[in-house]
């Protein structure tokens, strides 16, 4: 069947890009014609460990052998096993978990628990923030174009510019839940939080009962370089979201709480939250981010593709930032047509934003592979 007849029956929310994807192979992707790509989306930054990871094929072999489904009122070894590992590893102290299927579900369940927990109505979030596509997630989403498609949203958001400090001491007011903010804004183009602005929120948040929620779904499980970048701030906030990578593409989420956050029996649930094929291969990707020198490597391939990346002399870049692997180049023009030629020269990125080029890549590859990244980057943005 070709692509144009598949595309007959389904929806096409993406854009699609003319690629029929085949199989992997760590940072390697092979299509339908057996063409060769370096992957530096990892599916939307999901797949941390690549593709066909043995650990991870191993696990989810494994456990589909045993037992592929249980009730969340049921315990099983491998969601015990992930939730002690997800409580050490979290900051601060938070220390209580709900496992769900994905980031939006995440922000979701955060909006409700905030809700609950203070008695109040407000959220406020940061433009160009990106928390998800449910009602509630998008609602906290800086993308008017979905709030008028959708409208009327959830009442009671309001948004603020990122890293304007002063801004915080205005909007965060007696009737608001929740603060909720990424670290790096991923969708809203690579833009990293300024340390005075992320520890002052914190300060103001403790000072006026409201809930600190940060969303870690594209920056959590080593992308940053650490298990997560609120290390990088010494923050501990009430509410953390998780995704993405914490089962290394595979499907699954987590909300982790603290002690001012009220959650009780009845208040919320997922069906496939915590299932167990999800939570072997959890923690699979949990045993190689503890491999040693994992995260240590990240780090320094992060480090080195910047200072390459900056390296390169064309004047259609603006800006490259980023932490460890989760890089933007902000364009001084339009980036899809760079996307597809970068495709067209055999590696797969992502925009964020109508003008930033963002890299993605596993956190497997290789030195080479990166090398090769640039290389062809350079040749691209010459062009």
């Amino acid at each position: 069947m070709s692509t144009a007849t598949r595309m007959i029956h389904e929806l096409d929310v993406y854009g699609k890009r003319g690629i029929t994807l085949v199989s992997g192979s760590g940072a390697r992707l092979w299509d339908d014609t057996g063409r060769e790509y370096i992957d530096c989306m990892s599916a939307h930054g999901a797949a941390i460990l690549g593709h066909a990871h043995p650990w991870v094929a191993e696990a989810l072999e494994g456990q589909a052998r045993t037992l592929t489904s249980c009730p969340g009122s049921f315990y099983h070894p491998g969601k015990e096993k992930l939730i002690e590992r997800l409580a050490e590893r979290c900051p601060g102290d938070i220390d209580r978990v709900f496992l769900c299927n994905s980031g939006t579900e995440a922000v979701e369940a955060a909006i409700k628990f905030a809700r609950a927990s203070t008695g109040r109505p407000g959220i406020v979030a940061a433009k160009r923030g990106f928390h998800g596509r449910t009602f509630g997630a998008m609602s906290a989403s800086f993308n008017p174009k979905h709030h008028e498609l959708y409208a009327p949203v959830v009442p009671g958001t309001r948004f603020i510019a990122f890293n304007d400090t002063p801004a915080l001491e205005d909007v965060l007011e007696d009737d608001v839940a929740m603060l909720l903010l990424e670290l790096v804004q991923g969708e809203g183009g690579v833009h990293v939080a300024e340390p005075s602005f992320i520890l002052r929120a914190q300060e103001l948040c403790r000072e006026r009962g409201i809930l600190l929620v940060i969303d870690e779904v594209q920056t959590g499980f080593g992308r940053t370089g650490g298990w997560f970048a609120c290390s990088r701030y010494g923050l501990s906030p009430d509410i953390l979201c998780l995704a993405k990578g914490i089962a290394g593409g595979f499907p699954m989420g987590a909300v982790v709480v603290n002690d001012k956050v009220r959650v009780e029996v009845g208040m919320h649930g997922s069906t496939f939250g915590g299932n167990p094929l999800a939570c072997a291969v959890a923690n699979a990707v949990f045993d190689v981010l503890e491999s040693k020198g994992f995260l240590e490597s990240v780090v320094e391939k992060g480090r080195h593709l910047k200072e390459r990346l900056r390296g390169i002399d064309s004047e259609a870049i603006l800006e490259v930032r980023g932490r460890g692997l989760m890089v933007g180049i902000a364009l001084k023009q339009k980036a899809r047509p760079y996307l597809d030629a970068l495709a067209e020269q055999g590696v797969l990125a992502l925009t964020a934003g109508p003008k930033v080029l963002r890299l993605l890549p596993p956190l497997v590859i290789t030195d080479e592979e990166l090398e090769q990244v640039v290389t062809t980057l350079d040749d691209v943005l010459k062009q």
